[in-house]
């Protein structure tokens, strides 16, 4: 194989946006080299006709199809570990500090030197450019340890004038040769971003600048002819146009979240309002994301100001609330928001207004830059190590034509961008908001966006009517099936909320499916759903039973209360609930209903959906807690933990958690391991213990093997490390389905019960044959789930083929040809099965008359 082919097709699952990795194939003795690359997207909206898709941070892609696969020899092999050497990559951090800058800096430096490259630190952004010396320092595969779970930056960030002349970018020209250094990893703003394509583009010329004042020889000009340049966007605003989600945005939106939680029981306790003013000079998604979390009675956002009369329509907005039986009452302000006529509205504008008009005690918060700080959230620790394998290959594949790009999320995939095209799109917007052209600002900011802002109009602005017309109103029921999981209070009330706004009658059942045959069921109203949406847990109460056993029962009830569509949130049991119940209408008519089934389990095992309301909040609890257990083990030296996940058989939460956390190793049902691998895996900590990293965190699946228990796996830890290392066991158990619910997951269930319940009505409309409702054909009995890039009903029956049934899992999980990097990153020696390359692709520029991305 040709030295050049290799070049344009290394590194799978990160690196590829049009191809995906299967697991290598293991003989008896070979080590597992499992991993994984994932990232969450939050749910986003198509129309509010079709709501929703997914929202922001970004919607999934899915697995494409695998083309022309190939299996690396031996000698390809060997090219891998080698594609590096002799080439060198430097790595920044620029602007703002995002939450996520640390885990992309790591994954640079790890996946850089696995391909045989020097990798160096720039401190202190472009200003260590300029000034080089010390501030230029060779990075180890030790020196980024520990730093994953680390807020900010580690390697530091600086505003600099000296890079914006010319003649301080001829020193940093003259710093990164003597260095040798001819890749250069920006991860930062549009602004850094910017200036790093400007000293690309003069990098010929600052070669013959310094060639012609003696500072560099002719063959070092030679050897640093060209300059790579990748970009990777670390802005906790999410205001770079061409990405679904930058780094630091979903860390911001928990630090948010955390202090909107604590303030709502002060107000309640006090009957207060609360003003909040979150971060966005320029870009409201942070202000708009947090009042869907939070289910704000009012936002304010730089894209689209209220209108003339918003100061009436605001105190009415408020008081209705309070006359509904509310005792707080809570504002989000954008920092940058203003009035049609380019006036800004401060938060003390609003708080004068609400004392003033309606005497209410009113307080006001600005967050500030607590919003930069604090851990990482487990999404920005996986996009930021996702972005910054995928940076590495781009530089190595760099030539003197390609031009600068960005490192972007498209979906669930990892595309490059031309650097430029993107930054002058977000120039656009700006453009656009100064000529107060703000629906073509709110156009350019993308579709995920705009349909933010239609639910959170839908759900904080409209009233459901007063009257309703004979024969208009449908009677839809919802309820919770298995486990409990955060989030999905969440789904309850956007679900209630929905259908009250259509002008229908919406029945809660207590108690799953057990609760639909005893008959505990009551009406809901507007108020009954307040404040559930930061409420883990199913405040509804959910059980595993299942349907068949109670039809006759059940069958009662939906005639008793004339129940004519069905909304089932919940697990593996909610699935195969829906299909008893398909089943059940040979039998029973009254169970020819319309019902979805919407995922909510911690599992993330529903067929259908490649993620489930609550996995992101499971996720999260997992990495808080081996963050403390690696800060044990690094104090103690020499320590080894192994993690109990839950998840029944699927593997989805220790594969996560395992890169998310920077686990040694994770084991899961779905990918088979032997006493061998295990055996190859305590030998790999024995070497780790010889450095200066002394500690290890494995994770394992709670049911990966019968036989190879926690506590086995435990105790051979334990025999092997002897003298080595100590081992300690944690066994996570339910703490992983309690907790309030993240932001992801309040969005995510937010927006699937919304579009359930557009869905419900259509189809109980589409059913009704006289007087009655009559659904029996397969489409009428749906899971709402997540696949590639868009939320999509599946018929339960259809879902039957793809389903493992005795291990309650889907026979296809994406995921799992996902997992190499962890193993990567954990400095494994691994072989690598690859796929196509990924391509550079172009960002279509939204203006009037031109097609939209």
């Amino acid at each position: 194989m040709r030295k050049e082919e290799f070049h344009l097709k290394f590194f799978m699952c990160v690196i590829q946006s049009h191809g995906v990795v299967r697991p290598p194939q293991r003989t008896a003795g070979e080590a597992s080299t499992s991993s994984m690359l994932i990232q969450k997207p939050p749910p986003e909206i198509d129309n509010l006709k079709s709501l929703p898709a997914m929202d922001d941070p970004g919607t999934m892609e899915g697995i494409p199809i695998l083309k022309n696969e190939w299996i690396m020899t031996h000698e390809e092999h060997h090219a891998a570990k080698t594609l590096g050497i002799g080439k060198a990559i430097a790595v920044l951090t620029s602007g703002g500090d995002a939450q996520g800058m640390n885990a992309a800096v790591r994954a640079v430096v790890r996946v850089g030197i696995f391909t045989g490259a020097r990798v160096f630190f720039v401190h202190e952004g472009y200003q260590g450019l300029v000034d080089g010396g010390d501030q230029i320092r060779e990075a180890t595969w030790e020196s980024v340890s520990m730093m994953l779970q680390l807020g900010g930056t580690v390697i530091g960030s600086a505003r600099c004038k000296d890079f914006r002349d010319r003649e301080g970018r001829l020193r940093a020209a003259h710093n990164l040769v003597k260095h040798g250094i001819t890749n250069l990893c920006v991860i930062g703003g549009d602004g850094s971003l910017t200036g790093a394509d400007t000293f690309r583009s003069e990098w010929s010329d600052l070669l013959n600048d310094l060639q012609k004042a003696g500072k560099i020889t002719a063959e070092e000009a030679t050897k640093s002819s060209y300059l790579n340049i990748v970009g990777l966007v670390g802005s906790i605003d999410n205001d770079f146009c061409g990405t679904d989600m930058t780094i630091g945005t979903d860390s911001a939106l928990h630090r948010i979240i955390e202090i909107v939680d604590a303030i709502t029981t002060t107000a309640q306790s006090h009957q207060r309002t609360f003003v909040l003013e979150v971060m966005g000079r320029h870009c409201g998604y942070l202000a708009l994301v947090t009042s869907l979390s939070c289910g704000a009675d009012w936002v304010f956002i730089p894209e689209c100001p209220p209108d003339d009369d918003w100061e009436e329509h605001l105190c009415r907005r408020l008081s209705e609330t309070r006359t509904r039986g509310s005792r707080l009452n809570i504002i989000i302000v954008a920092e940058g928001a203003i009035d049609r006529n380019g006036k800004p509205i401060t938060s003390e504008d609003i708080k004068n207004l609400v004392v003033k008009r309606l005497g209410y005690d009113t307080r006001v918060t600005v967050l500030g830059h607590v919003q930069r700080g604090g851990t990482p959230s487990a999404f920005d620790r996986i996009l930021g190590s996702r972005m910054g394998v995928e940076a590495v290959m781009a530089l190595l594949e760099g030539t003197p034509d390609t031009p600068a790009c960005v490192v972007s999320l498209s979906g669930n995939q990892a595309v490059r961008l031309p650097l430029m095209e993107c930054v002058q799109v977000t120039k656009d917007v700006t453009t656009a908001m100064n000529d107060r052209k703000f629906d073509e600002a709110m156009k350019l900011r993308g579709r995920s966006f705009m349909n933010n802002w239609e639910v959170y109009k839908l759900l904080a602005h409209v009233r459901p009517p007063v009257s309703k017309a004979p024969g208009s109103t449908h009677t839809v029921a919802v309820m919770n099936v298995g486990a409990p999981a955060a989030g999905m209070n969440a789904a309850v009330r956007s679900t209630v909320r929905i259908g009250l706004i259509q002008g229908n009658r919406v029945l809660v059942v207590h108690d799953g499916f057990e609760g639909l045959a005893k008959g505990q069921i009551e009406e809901a109203g507007w108020s009954y759903v307040g404040g559930w949406t930061g409420q883990g847990g199913s405040k509804l109460g959910t059980k595993r039973t299942l349907p068949k056993k109670s039809f006759e029962q059940i069958s009662a009830n939906i005639t008793k209360f004339n129940i004519q569509g069905l909304v089932i949130i919940g697990g593996f049991e909610a699935y195969t609930g829906g299909l008893e119940l398909m089943e059940g209408r040979k039998q029973f008519d009254e169970l020819c209903i319309p019902f979805v089934v919407i995922p909510a389990t911690v599992s993330n095992n529903v067929p259908g959906s490649d993620f489930s309301v609550g996995a992101d909040t499971a996720l999260n609890t997992i990495c808080t807690t081996c963050d403390r257990i690696k800060q044990s083990a690094a104090g103690t030296k020499r320590r080894v933990f192994i993690i109990e996940t839950m998840g029944g058989y699927c593997g989805y939460l220790a594969t996560m958690a395992g890169l998310a956390a920077g686990a040694d190793a994770a084991y899961i049902f779905e990918e088979p391991f032997t006493i061998r691998d295990l055996q190859a895996n305590v030998e790999h900590l024995v070497q780790k213990m010889k450095t200066t990293v002394k500690r290890g965190l494995v994770l394992r699946n709670e049911k990966c093997n019968e036989n190879y228990t926690t506590d086995f796996i435990f105790n051979l830890y334990s025999e092997e490390g002897k003298g080595i290392f100590d081992s300690r066991k944690n066994v996570l158990g339910h703490m992983q389905q309690g907790g309030s619910p993240t932001p992801f997951d309040r969005n995510f269930a937010t927006k699937m019960g919304a579009k359930a319940m557009n869905w419900m009505f259509g189809k109980i409309k589409e059913s009704y044959r006289n007087g009655r409702i009559f659904a029996n054909t397969p489409d009428s009995g749906c899971v709402l789930g997540m696949r590639k890039r868009a939320l999509v009903f599946q018929p339960v029956t259809e879902l039957k083929d793809q389903t493992d049934f005795e291990h309650r899992i889907p026979k296809e999980q994406w995921w799992l040809k996902l997992r190499p990097i962890l193993k990567i990153l954990a400095k494994y020696e691994i072989d690598l099965d690859t796929s196509e390359h990924a391509h550079l692709e172009h960002i279509s520029r939204k203006r009037s008359g031109e097609t939209s991305i």
